[in-house]
C-alpha cells in the first residue's frame, strides 16, 4: 500500500511534549552557490538535414516491397520481390545477395509476395511467415502460410514446408494490406485492405461477419492453452488459434445491428481500413503504426488500439467520407460514436504542393547514428517520393515535416546492424538509407574535453567554478566502471525544482557530467584507467548527451555520434579476459534520459539523500544545496525522506534492495508513462506488491504461460531473472553494458529462491485468514478482533487479525528532557513516527524530522526507538506508520 493510504495506521499515544529545538546545519565546503561561466557546450547540438544513399551498391532487386530481419539477429536482412523472391542480404558490412526462397505468386496489380514475418522464436524453430497472393484454380487468394528452415541460420528455405493459416478469396489485385509482424505480446498481426473496389464498392468496410478484409487481424500461431479456434469460415484452418482476449470475441451488436457471435471473425483485432500498406511496432513504446492509403483526397497515419475502429468508409482521414463522396452510393453515413481519429493526415494536394497519393508505412527511429531523429515516426509517401518525420508521445503529435524524398517509396524497415532507416525504392529497385546530408545549422559541439571548459585542471580533474560534485546512493550498473559525478546549473537565477518522492525539475542550462574508470587489475587502484567523460545537457527540447574518450593522459576526444566500442585486456585474480568497453551514441543517452525519468538519472531525493564531503566534513548533498540555494522552495523534513540501498548493504531487507537496483537500473523506462512495453513499475515510491513484478504478467510470455516478471520459487520462469542475466539481444538494462552484474543476479536469484516462496500478498493473507478477499471481515480497514488494528496493519505487523491480544505495540517513555519511541521494527517493514499538534479535526500528521527516523527495511527484526526533544509547548500526539517495501 501507499505511504498516503496507509496514513491512517498505526498507534495514537498523547504526551504533553513539544516540538523538538531546530538542530543547526554544520559548517560545510559547499559554502555558497557560484555560477559558472566556463562551459562551452551549446544549447542544443548541431541539426544536419538528410538524403538517401543507395544502401547495398551493386546489388540488384526487383520490385521491392517489404524490408526486415530475424529477431535479435544483426547481419542478416531480408527483402520481399513483389514477384515471388524472398531475398536474404547477408554480412551486411560486405554484402551479398542470395534467394531465400521462392514461391508462385500472381503478382498482377497491388497482388505477389506482400509481407514477411519471423517467429519470436525463430532462432530455434525456424519459423517464418509470408502473406502472398496465390492462383488456386484459377482465381486470386490472398494466403498467410508458414513456412520453416532448417537451421534457422540456413539462407536457404523450402517452399515445400508451407503450412497454410487463413487463404482469403479476392475479386481484385489491390487493397490488399499484407504486412506482418509478431508484436511484444508474441502474437502475429497482418494488415488487411477492403478487396480493391474503388469507394468501398465491396462492401467489406464496417464488416465483422463477413470476409477477411479492411482489418487488422491478431493470432497466435503458438495455440496457447486458453485461447480458441477461430468461428469456422471456407478461408481458415485450424493451424491457429485467436486471442481470448481478442476484442470482438462474443460480440452480439456492432454499430447498432445485433450480430451472431458465431459468425465474428474473431481474428480481428481492429477496424475500418482501406488500404493499410506497411505497418510496425516501435520496439520502445509498442505503438503500433499504420499507414493507410486514401481514395482520392486524403492519407493518414493511425496508431492501432485493440478494438480501434479507423472510420473507414465513413472517413477517409479526418472528414466524412459521404461529404467528400456525395454521388457514390458504397460510401457509408451517419458515422457511429467511437470512431478513432488518425493522429496523422495530409490531402493529395497542399496550397503550393503536391503531397502524394499513397502513404507509405514507416518505422520509429531508435537507431544509433542519427540522435536528432530519436524516437520519431519516419513514413513516406510512393507517389511524390516525400519522407516524412512526426513524433507522437501517447496522446499529442507533433505534425510531421518533409526531411527528405526518396524514388517511389514502397516500403521502409530497420538496419539490424545500427537501427538505420532503410527505404524500399521502387523509382530505381534499390534499398535506400536515410543519412544525414552535409548541410549543418546551429554551434559545434567542442571537439575536446579540454575545449568543453568543464575542468580548471584535466590533469586532477578539478571542476571549473560553478559545477559541483555529488554522489548518489545507487549507482547505475556500468561493467565495474568507478564513477565520478559533478552538475552545474550556470545560471545562479535559476533553481531546481525539489520534490520528495518523485523527480525534480531542471531549468534549461542545467548539465551533469560523470566521468568512467576502470581498473585493468581487479583490486588494484593504481591500475585504473581513464575512459569517458559523459555530459548530458538540459535544453527546451529535453537532454542531449556526448562523451569524450580519453586518448591521452591530459584530454579526450568527442565519440562520434553513432558511439565505438574498444577491447580492453582484464586481469581477475591472475586470469586475463577481454572487456569491450562501449561509448554510447548520442541515440543511446536519449534511450535512458528519458522524461519520465526525470532526464538527469539519479539526480533525485532516494539517490542524493546521503552524506558527500565538500571539503568542510560530511554533510547531507540535499540539505547543502538546499541552504546554499540550489532549490526553488527550501527542503524541509530531510530526515524523514527516503533512501535506495546498495546491493550490497546487508543491514537492508533483500526485497529493499532490489527495490532500490531496480529503481536505479530500471525506472527510467519501466513506469507508468515510460517508454517500456513493459507493464510494471521499478519506481520505489511503487510498493512491490502493487509493481507488477512478483508474479507480473508479461506482454510475450516467450510461449510458456508460467512465464512471469519475478515468478516466486522459480528462476526459470522469472524472465526479469533471465534478462538480467545475459548479455546480448535481449539483455536487460539493454544499453552499454557488456560484463554481468554478478551481486544484482545473485541479490535477485536468492529473493526468488529463498524469499518468495513465502511471499504471501494482502490478498493471499485475506484468504488464509477469511477464507476469500471479499468475505465480510475481510476488508483493510475492518477490526474484526476489535483491538484497534485494522486488518492491514494485522497484515504488515504479521499479528493474528482474529485474536484480540495479538498486538503489535509501541511504547513511549521520557528521560530528561527527551521523550523516546520505541516499538519493534519487523524485518522488510518500513516504519515512521509522526506527530500531531492535537486530535481534533482534520488531523494533520506529520513526520518526526529527527535521524533516526529515516525509512529502513531492515533485514532482521529488532527494536527500534526514535527520540524527540521536549520543550515547554504545544502537546503532542505520536503515532508510527507501517508500510510495505
Amino acid at each position: 500500500m501507499s505511504s498516503t493510504r496507509l496514513k491512517s495506521l498505526g498507534i495514537a499515544i498523547s504526551l504533553a511534549l513539544s516540538p523538538a529545538a531546530m538542530i543547526q546545519a554544520q559548517p560545510s565546503g559547499l559554502n555558497q552557490r557560484n555560477p559558472n561561466t566556463t562551459l562551452q557546450m551549446p544549447a542544443s547540438p548541431p541539426q544536419f538535414g538528410y538524403t538517401v544513399s543507395n544502401a547495398f551498391p551493386g546489388l540488384s532487386l526487383s520490385v521491392p516491397v517489404c524490408i526486415t530481419s530475424p529477431p535479435d539477429e544483426t547481419n542478416r536482412l531480408f527483402i520481399l520481390e513483389q514477384g515471388g523472391n524472398i531475398v536474404v542480404i547477408t554480412n551486411l558490412a560486405a554484402p551479398t545477395r542470395t534467394v531465400f526462397m521462392s514461391l508462385p505468386v500472381m503478382s498482377d496489380s497491388e497482388s505477389g509476395l506482400l509481407g514477411l514475418a519471423f517467429h519470436p522464436g525463430f532462432a530455434t524453430n525456424g519459423y517464418f511467415y509470408v502473406f502472398y497472393t496465390r492462383n488456386i484454380s484459377g482465381s486470386r487468394y490472398q494466403r498467410i502460410a508458414r513456412f520453416q528452415t532448417s537451421p534457422p541460420d540456413a539462407n536457404t528455405a523450402s517452399a515445400g514446408t508451407e503450412l497454410p493459416l487463413i487463404s482469403q478469396i479476392d475479386s481484385a489485385g489491390n487493397h490488399n494490406g499484407g504486412d506482418m509482424h509478431f508484436g511484444p505480446d508474441g502474437y502475429l498481426y497482418a494488415s488487411l485492405g477492403d478487396e480493391g473496389a474503388q469507394y468501398n464498392g465491396s462492401r467489406n468496410s464496417q464488416m465483422l461477419t463477413k470476409n477477411y478484409f479492411s482489418a487488422i487481424l491478431r493470432i497466435d500461431v503458438d495455440k496457447r492453452p486458453g485461447n480458441l479456434l477461430p468461428n469456422p469460415h471456407p478461408a481458415n484452418t485450424t493451424n491457429y488459434f485467436v486471442p481470448a482476449d481478442n476484442p470482438y470475441v462474443g460480440l452480439t451488436n456492432f454499430n447498432g445491428q445485433t450480430i451472431d457471435p458465431a459468425n465474428i471473425r474473431t481474428e480481428f483485432y481492429a477496424i475500418g481500413f482501406r488500404n493499410p500498406w506497411r505497418m510496425s511496432f516501435d520496439r520502445t513504446t509498442g505503438f503500433l503504426y499504420v499507414g493507410d492509403v486514401g481514395q482520392d483526397l486524403y492519407e493518414e497515419v493511425d496508431v492501432i488500439t485493440k478494438g480501434g475502429n479507423y472510420g473507414w468508409a465513413y472517413y477517409e482521414g479526418l472528414h466524412p467520407a459521404a461529404s467528400l463522396y456525395p454521388s457514390q452510393p458504397t460510401i457509408l453515413a451517419n458515422p457511429p460514436a467511437g470512431l478513432i481519429a488518425p493522429i496523422q493526415e495530409y490531402p493529395h494536394s497542399g496550397n503550393t504542393s503536391y503531397q502524394g497519393n499513397a502513404v507509405i508505412g514507416g518505422v520509429v527511429y531508435r537507431g544509433s547514428r542519427i540522435s536528432q531523429l530519436y524516437g520519431a515516426y519516419v513514413f513516406s509517401d510512393n507517389g511524390s517520393g516525400n519522407v516524412w518525420a512526426l513524433r507522437y508521445d501517447g496522446t499529442n503529435t507533433v505534425p510531421f515535416q518533409r526531411i527528405t524524398g526518396a524514388s517511389s517509396p514502397s516500403a521502409l524497415g530497420t538496419d539490424p546492424s545500427n537501427g538505420d532507416v532503410l527505404i524500399a525504392q521502387l523509382g530505381n529497385n534499390t534499398i535506400g538509407r536515410l543519412v544525414y546530408n552535409t548541410t549543418s545549422t546551429g554551434a559545434p559541439l567542442p571537439p575536446t574535453l579540454a575545449d568543453t571548459g568543464a575542468f580548471s585542471d584535466l590533469t586532477t580533474l578539478t571542476p571549473s567554478a560553478g559545477i559541483v560534485p555529488y554522489d548518489i546512493n545507487v549507482p547505475f550498473w556500468s561493467d565495474n566502471a568507478i564513477k565520478t559525478r559533478w552538475f552545474s546549473v550556470p545560471n545562479t537565477n535559476r533553481t531546481i525544482g525539489f520534490n520528495p518522492d518523485s523527480n525534480w525539475s531542471f531549468p534549461t542550462g542545467s548539465v551533469w557530467i560523470k566521468h568512467f574508470e576502470l581498473e585493468l587489475t581487479n583490486g588494484v587502484p593504481e591500475s585504473r584507467k581513464r575512459l569517458e567523460t559523459r555530459f548530458i545537457v538540459r535544453n527546451t527540447n529535453g537532454v542531449y548527451g556526448v562523451t569524450y574518450r580519453w586518448d591521452s593522459p591530459t584530454n579526450a576526444t568527442l565519440v562520434p555520434e553513432a558511439g565505438l566500442d574498444e577491447a580492453f585486456t582484464i586481469s581477475d585474480g591472475g586470469t586475463l579476459r577481454t572487456q569491450v568497453w562501449h561509448y554510447p551514441s548520442r541515440s543511446e543517452c536519449l534511450t535512458c534520459h528519458t522524461s519520465v525519468g526525470g532526464m538527469a538519472l539519479g539526480f533525485n531525493t532516494a539517490q542524493l539523500n546521503k552524506d558527500f564531503d565538500y571539503g568542510g566534513g560530511p554533510e547531507n548533498q540535499i540539505e547543502a544545496l538546499s541552504r546554499v540555494g540550489y532549490f526553488t522552495t527550501p527542503a524541509t523534513n530531510v530526515n524523514t525522506l527516503r533512501v535506495l540501498a546498495h546491493p550490497t548493504n546487508t543491514a537492508y531487507s533483500v526485497e529493499y534492495r532490489i527495490h532500490s537496483y531496480l529503481t536505479a537500473n530500471c525506472a527510467q523506462c519501466h513506469q507508468p508513462g515510460g517508454p517500456s512495453v513493459a507493464a510494471w513499475d521499478a519506481r520505489i515510491s511503487t510498493p512491490l506488491s502493487q509493481a507488477g513484478i512478483i508474479n507480473g504478467i508479461l506482454n510475450n510470455d516467450g510461449g510458456d504461460a508460467n512465464n512471469r516478471v519475478v515468478a516466486p520459487g522459480s528462476s526459470p520462469h522469472s524472465m526479469m531473472l533471465t534478462r538480467i542475466s545475459k548479455r546480448g539481444p535481449g539483455q536487460m538494462p539493454p544499453l552499454d553494458s557488456t560484463v554481468l552484474d554478478t551481486n544484482a543476479i545473485g541479490l535477485l536469484s536468492g529473493w526468488i529462491t529463498n524469499d518468495l516462496p513465502n511471499y504471501q500478498s494482502f490478498a493471499d493473507w485475506q484468504t488464509a485468514h477469511f477464507g476469500s478477499t471479499n468475505a465480510p471481515n475481510a476488508a483493510a480497514d475492518a477490526d474484526p478482533d476489535t483491538d484497534g488494528a485494522k486488518n492491514l496493519l494485522e497484515y504488515l505487523t504479521g499479528t493474528d487479525p482474529l485474536a484480540g491480544g495479538d498486538a503489535w505495540k509501541i511504547n513511549v517513555r521520557q528521560s530528561g528532557d527527551t521523550v523516546e519511541i520505541s516499538f519493534p521494527q519487523l524485518a522488510n517493514r518500513g516504519f515512521q513516527v509522526e506527530w500531531t499538534p492535537g486530535l481534533t479535526a482534520p488531523i494533520a500528521w506529520q513526520p518526526l524530522d529527527v535521524p533516526s527516523n529515516r525509512p529502513f527495511f531492515s533485514l532482521t527484526n529488532f527494536t527500534a526507538s526514535v527520540g524527540d526533544t521536549i520543550t515547554n509547548s504545544p502537546f503532542k500526539f505520536y503515532r508510527v506508520r507501517v508500510f510495505e517495501p
